[in-house]
């Protein structure tokens, strides 16, 4: 049984015995441990490798569609809605206009790269033709390289809004959500098969191994949550899923190359369902549907299955997650994972700071649970509070009664 050393002994204290010479078996185990280290993103503090140890704070700018709790961008890979902006979140909870309650996280696990991005951009848009609050909710998982799906976290809003932007009056029935969020798919698309000519052409890390970045993607799965409606765009193997009244409901469906309906339409296209590793695109490609991965059209395509479910009382949270996550853990636990950090908030109804650090939890624990049943892919996920506030006047009509 080999010793292990908890301390660094001085040049003094260092004696022949005091540990024996690393074997094979204990740097492999170190290597193991390493792997599974949480990661903020691909920056680092200060020049170095290691990963930012003191947990931040993440800031809500006072602009409601600046970039809110990417996951890039916090130190921890986790967020949720307290910061800043709390004095605006008040003013908008005053005029009756809730703000979101939202946790979420992103590591890398046991994967070299982080190639997932989370996006949240709370008020996407308000007032004007579109009366009432949209918050848009994002999850990308990436593939090949990151650039597609850091690309879809700084833009994707920005299209959705100008779409929504272009419709006369508010999306309000699944045909005009469809188009909606069908064009913004194809203009981010576009976008991405387009990135060798923008400005980020050169400073990505696949440039530096081969010249052709047709063969990278990502997945993204959308969600906009407006007072009345639930819109989820799915494109990829990312998933969104409702827990409602104790129930958790798939509001997205994977795009996997075995799906009967699926598979027909890429041989249909010319295309070949090949079974390595799994079912693959021509051999390649894990997902029948993606932004990106131009080498592969038009057998993967990237227009996004749309759902519109109408908010109801007992929709208690909403859970979005990249296929690391859903490899290994089912919807139903994930809701019920979701609804025992809520509950431990506070019970009934009014929701107080507690319910903001109720979803990072909930957040927190999917990715250890996913981690520990040895996911062998990156972890990102968002959980979103959907419960109803009362007013505080009504809140204590119901105690005193």
């Amino acid at each position: 049984m080999a010793e292990i050393c908890c301390e660094v002994p001085s040049s003094g204290e260092v004696t022949a015995d005091a540990c024996e010479p690393s074997s094979r078996a204990a740097r492999r185990r170190r290597m193991q441990i390493r792997r599974i280290r949480l990661v903020s993103g691909l920056e680092t503090v200060g020049g170095t490798s290691e990963p930012v140890q003191k947990r931040q704070r993440v800031e809500i700018p006072a602009d409601p569609v600046a970039p809110v709790g990417d996951c890039t961008e916090c130190p921890t890979g986790t967020g949720s809605g307290e910061g800043s902006g709390s004095a605006l979140r008040s003013n908008q909870e005053k005029a009756g206009e809730p703000w979101p309650r939202y946790g979420m996280t992103a590591v890398c696990g046991r994967r070299r790269e982080m190639e997932d991005t989370v996006s949240v951009r709370p008020g996407l848009r308000r007032g004007g033709l579109h009366r009432g609050r949209y918050d848009y909710y994002g999850v990308f998982d990436g593939h090949g390289c990151s650039h597609v799906a850091v690309s879809c976290r700084d833009r994707m809003h920005e299209i959705v809004a100008e779409e929504l932007e272009k419709e006369r009056s508010a999306p309000t029935v699944a045909t005009e959500w469809e188009g909606v969020m069908g064009r913004s798919f194809t203009r981010m698309d576009a976008e991405a098969l387009g990135w060798r000519a923008g400005p980020q052409a050169g400073t990505c890390r696949c440039e530096l191994r081969t010249p052709n970045c047709d063969h990278v993607g990502s997945t993204a799965v959308v969600a906009v949550v407006t007072p009345e409606q639930l819109v989820v765009a799915n494109c990829g193997d990312s998933r969104a899923v409702l827990s409602r009244g104790g129930v958790a409901i798939p509001l997205s469906t994977d795009h996997k190359p075995d799906r009967p309906d699926e598979m027909e339409r890429i041989e249909a296209a010319g295309g070949r369902v090949i079974y390595w590793d799994g079912a693959r695109v021509l051999g390649v490609l894990a997902m029948s549907r993606a932004i990106g991965d131009g080498y592969l059209k038009p057998y993967v395509i990237s227009e996004p299955e749309v759902t519109v479910t109408e908010r109801e009382e007992e929709d208690e949270c909403l859970i979005l997650g990249s296929d690391g996550l859903w490899d290994v853990v089912t919807n139903e636990m994930a809701c019920e994972i979701a609804r025992m950090c809520l509950r431990g908030a506070g019970e009934g109804r009014t929701r107080g700071k507690g319910s903001d650090k109720a979803c990072s939890d909930a957040a927190i624990l999917l990715t250890k649970l996913a981690l520990a049943r040895q996911t062998a892919d990156n972890v990102s996920v968002v959980v979103v509070d959907l419960r109803r506030r009362t007013s505080t006047a009504t809140a204590t009509a119901a105690v005193a009664h």
